[in-house]
């Protein structure tokens, strides 16, 4: 195994080992599903790409129900899940997009069908636009693209892109709220009806926001990521994410949920119109992650669209 190239065993817990894969710029760390083995030849690749806050983990039920159909990997972006951040910290969307296509490349993997959701989408979208090579189909869950007004529960994300806003809240008390509060608060925040969820699910968040308040570099990646969104939004020209929505040829699904708080489901009558040939998912009962919360609903569509594709 090369030097650029590290393989990490399963910690205890975890369903799946990763690799870790150097890349211009940055180190990330790469998950296959629990099921996929070796590459098996006839299946093509995929590429899922999580959103902000996020990690590779948001995709493992969804990774597992088309295992059969394609060969999937999971990538955690620069400062997230188990990427350290980037060496020059560019934390921008062209940051992110920089380290994906710098996997693909260095692994050999395009073209890929390629999963993104909310900060993953904007990425995904940016990468068909500008490396059409690298790219078969793309899905889209919740995607991160400009709309205005923004949902009232997404301008906390702009506030951190405010100067001296993150320092102020490094200073405030955490309010006595415990692991098990905090991650019950996320929970509500992506999820159409949290109540719903399984007591394993709830543990998991837990564990995992446990792990990440411990990492040093946390709040500085999501800082970062988050102001890389908000100009993202404002960006004009040949970088404006709808313009490069509309260069996109390859066959795309898009996934709303009706009780998304985060990215609303009026902006899926703009994207059906931007993406040159799209399928249109809309879930009355998901919120932002629909790979998570309705992921046999999501397979299905993605099935149907590759069938097409």
């Amino acid at each position: 195994m090369s030097s650029a190239e590290q393989q990490i065993r399963p910690e205890a817990g975890r369903p799946a080992p990763f690799r870790t894969v150097e890349v211009p710029g940055a180190v990330l760390a790469v998950h296959r599903s629990e099921a996929a083995g070796s590459p098996v030849d006839g299946r093509a690749p995929a590429l899922f790409v999580h959103g902000l806050g996020g990690s590779a983990a948001n995709w493992t039920g969804l990774m597992a129900r088309l295992d059969g159909l394609v060969d999937g990997e999971a990538v955690d972006l620069p400062g997230f899940g188990r990427s350290a951040p980037p060496a020059d910290g560019n934390l921008t969307v062209n940051g992110h997009v920089r380290a994906v296509i710098g996997y693909l490349e260095a692994a050999g993997r395009g073209p890929v069908h390629l999963f993104g959701n909310s900060l993953g989408g904007a990425v995904s979208v940016r990468l068909a636009a500008l490396r059409p090579d690298l790219v078969r189909s793309l899905t889209l869950i919740s995607p991160a693209l400009p709309e205005l007004p923004p949902q009232r529960y997404a301008w906390p994300t702009g506030l951190l892109a405010v100067p001296g806003v993150p320092a102020l809240l490094r200073r405030l008390p955490a309010n006595g709220r415990t692991p098990e509060e905090a991650a019950e608060g996320l929970l509500r925040l992506v999820y159409g009806d949290p109540g719903a969820l399984p007591p394993a699910t709830r543990a998991e968040a837990v564990a995992e926001y446990r792990r990440r308040i411990e990492v040093p570099y946390a709040m500085q990646a999501l800082v970062g990521s988050a102001r890389g969104i908000v100009t993202a939004y404002t960006e004009r020209g040949d970088q404006a994410l709808w313009r490069q929505a509309r260069q996109v040829k390859v066959p795309t699904l898009l996934v709303y949920g009706l009780r998304d708080k985060l990215v609303s489901y009026r902006s899926a009558r703009r994207a059906c119109a931007a993406f040159e040939d799209s399928r249109l998912l809309v879930l009355p009962d998901s919120g932002h992650v629909a790979m998570m919360e309705h992921p046999d609903e999501v397979a299905r569509a993605v099935r149907e669209l590759l069938a097409r594709a």
